[in-house]
């Protein structure tokens, strides 16, 4: 049983050095895009809509296998694409072109109103490029990355069955819980947009491919969490996997996307 709400869903007070690495991953975005590994260019802040946020980053190899796309998290309120940018050296190694959309945060937007910003983006990426598409999202970026695949999808079919794999890396899948925390001041989900912006409370798609993927040194809601819709969607019919990232914690989860040899980032780009 949760009593308190709002310590279930803290990360940062429960992470060694936590206040230390929003401005640590930051820094290394920054130093990745001024060195970018040799054969890749970067092309920033390519706009897909008319918010003020609504443009994306595209990482490219020399030659690509298709297009990889990373959500970023923060609770839907913190954040942006540019802090993320070291997260694609991975997949670009392994010859995937990547893309990063950055989105309007709450209170500005309601969650709703970000999913429909995510799903402009995909289409407007995907329309772009060619080949498979692969997305992953962390935190609050698992639950948007993943609600790209709920019926009814607001991707436009020819992208949507492009999309063969999801990756939701410690996501948020049942938002009704964050109706009883101190966020919600910010966020403003009444129960309806809860419920209708639950992936766990929605049906996947048909062919749906998703890893939930979660550190075993999370926070136990975030664990719940995640193995939460591994169990409805196989339940439902979706090609479901789960794994629990041993010794991670919800901060450094995301780490292993920087090396090309992991087994996250062979997932995302195979």
């Amino acid at each position: 049983m949760i009593e308190d709400f709002d310590d279930a869903y803290t990360n940062m007070a429960y992470i060694a050095g936590g206040a230390d690495y929003p401005a640590r991953w930051a820094a290394q975005a920054e130093r990745f895009r001024e060195n970018l590994p040799r054969g890749c260019s970067s092309t920033l802040n390519i706009p897909y809509g008319a918010g003020r946020r609504n443009s994306f980053d595209l990482f490219q190899p020399a030659t690509t296998k298709g297009l990889c796309i990373f959500i970023h998290g923060g609770y839907w309120m913190k954040f942006a694409k540019s802090d993320w940018s070291h997260l694609t050296r991975g997949a670009l190694a392994r010859g995937w072109t990547v893309a990063m959309p950055g989105y309007n945060l709450a209170p500005e937007k309601n969650i709703a109103g970000i999913t429909s910003e995510i799903a402009q983006a995909i289409t407007f990426i995907g329309r772009q490029t060619a080949g498979p598409i692969r997305l992953a999202g962390h935190s609050a970026g698992g639950h948007l990355a993943t609600r790209m695949v709920c019926e009814p999808s607001q991707l436009p079919s020819e992208v949507r069955e492009r999309v063969a794999q999801v990756i939701s890396i410690s996501g948020v899948h049942d938002l009704r819980p964050l109706l009883r925390t101190q966020m919600n001041e910010t966020l403003k989900l009444t129960e309806l947009e809860a419920r209708n912006e639950s992936p766990a409370l929605r049906r996947p798609g048909i062919g749906v491919k998703v890893m939930c993927w979660v550190g075993t040194d999370e926070r136990p809601e975030f664990v719940r969490q995640n193995d939460l819709l591994a169990n409805v969607w196989h339940g439902l019919g979706a090609d479901m996997a789960c794994h629990h990232a041993a010794g991670r914690h919800h901060f450094d989860v995301i780490e292993d996307l920087v090396d090309p040899e992991s087994t996250l980032t062979t997932l995302f780009a195979p």
